[in-house]
């Protein structure tokens, strides 16, 4: 019930058009304070409510932490009308407790330069804060905590660096996570999975590194993508316990090792499931005979071998098959067939006989002389056509110690 009333109050937001005779006192003036913030002072007329009064607060601070607008943004965010500001969206608070607030924030493709300033935490309505493709840098703000109401963030392709925005956690509404494109590094914190609010999380194309945590199943999202990260580890088994939601998984990219699990054949509603250019062993599991709703499978470049199953090949939705760069002994006619139905089979460099653009016999007899195994210890071959053994067993699936905690900011609000 409470995603429903969020969802149309965002609807209300891009309907909503702020009535022609909203009207503010012209005497109204921003002073600085010794703090450096900025407080109205003047006469506001009876409709300017202290929701709107504080939004003016919280977007004048960031207005002066903005160092570079090109596109004359922000030239438009003059006097304490903030529903006029471009960017800015105004509708009727779910509590009704006055005509209007700052519901949504919308400055995608700005190429804005500046920080996040704490005031922004007096945006207390906020529902939708959207400021993708920018050039933002530095935290985000401790005061975020304060956005009860806040449903989609998203902060991706900007230059925001360092640990998770742990802040984000704490947001009891948040539906829509993105922060992909950015310098992100460390661990993913285990808790983000534990958030029953989320739908979506992207944190793909940044520097996070160690184990994606164990208890991803936990997640109850739509869609997940991890993709061109540091990632090492496993996929966790307990992804299988996502099968009531989960339509999109991607883990493109990274330093995974083991054995794909046999649980993902649970996820029955899964469309996309990627998991090439990483370092997994061993063979396909049947069990993925059973995504029934599969449309895109990628396990290209990894260190798989045995057989493609034929159970994979008849499914019904495969649009995309791609198994390339492994080291395959063979697959089903099933597979060859997939072509004739429009569907797209990439089986090159592989080590399947009598079928083209395989790997050179030399390369597939020194992978086929060990035993099939999650960790093989041979990679693919250097530059220089050479081979060399190297041990890919598991390490203990435990996360270093997290840094001490940092006190926060003192609140102002």
């Amino acid at each position: 019930m409470a995603k429903l009333l969020l969802a149309c109050f965002l609807c209300l937001l891009l309907l909503w058009t702020v009535p022609s005779g909203f009207q503010t006192s012209s005497d109204a003036t921003l002073l600085p304070t010794a703090s450096g913030r900025h407080l109205l002072q003047g006469s506001i007329a009876p409709l300017v409510n202290p929701a709107l009064q504080n939004a003016f607060i919280a977007l004048q601070a960031w207005k002066n932490a903005i160092t570079s607008d090109p596109l004359g943004i922000t030239a438009t965010w003059v006097g304490p009308n903030v529903c006029q500001y471009r960017g800015v969206f105004c509708s009727p608070p779910p509590d009704k407790s006055c005509q209007l607030v700052v519901s949504g924030i919308d400055l995608n493709h700005a190429l804005l330069t500046g920080t996040l300033p704490e005031e922004l935490g007096l945006l207390t309505y906020l529902a939708l804060f959207h400021i993708n493709t920018n050039f933002f840098s530095g935290p985000i703000p401790y005061s975020f905590k304060n956005l009860f109401l806040l449903f989609e963030l998203d902060i991706s392709n900007n230059r925001f660096s360092g640990d998770f925005p742990a802040v984000v956690l704490g947001l009891p509404s948040l539906a829509y996570l993105d922060i992909r494109f950015n310098g992100y590094r460390g661990i993913l914190p285990p808790a983000i999975f534990d958030k029953q609010s989320l739908d979506a999380i992207f944190v793909n194309n940044n520097y996070f590194a160690c184990y994606i945590p164990a208890n991803l199943g936990n997640s109850p999202v739509s869609v997940v993508n991890f993709a061109n990260n540091q990632f090492d580890g496993t996929i966790p088994g307990s992804i299988g316990n996502m099968f009531k939601t989960l339509n999109e998984i991607n883990f493109l990219n990274n330093e995974l090792s083991g054995c794909i699990p046999p649980q993902v054949g649970a996820l029955t509603l899964l469309n996309v499931f990627d998991a090439s250019f990483n370092l997994l062993g061993g063979t396909l599991p049947d069990t993925i005979a059973n995504m029934i709703s599969l449309v895109d499978l990628d396990v290209a470049d990894n260190l798989l071998t045995g057989v493609v199953p034929a159970g994979i090949c008849d499914l019904p939705n495969l649009v995309n098959f791609t198994f390339s760069d492994n080291f395959f002994t063979s697959e089903s006619p099933d597979c060859l067939r997939l072509p004739s139905r429009g569907a797209i089979v990439d089986d090159r460099g592989n080590c399947i006989p009598n079928v083209p653009f395989q790997r050179p016999p030399q390369q597939c007899a020194a992978f086929l002389s060990q035993p099939t195994t999650c960790y093989p210890k041979y990679i693919a071959p250097d530059p220089y056509g050479s081979w060399a053994p190297i041990d890919r067993s598991p390490l203990p699936q435990s996360y270093p110690a997290p840094p001490p905690p940092v006190a926060p900011p003192p609140s102002y609000y």
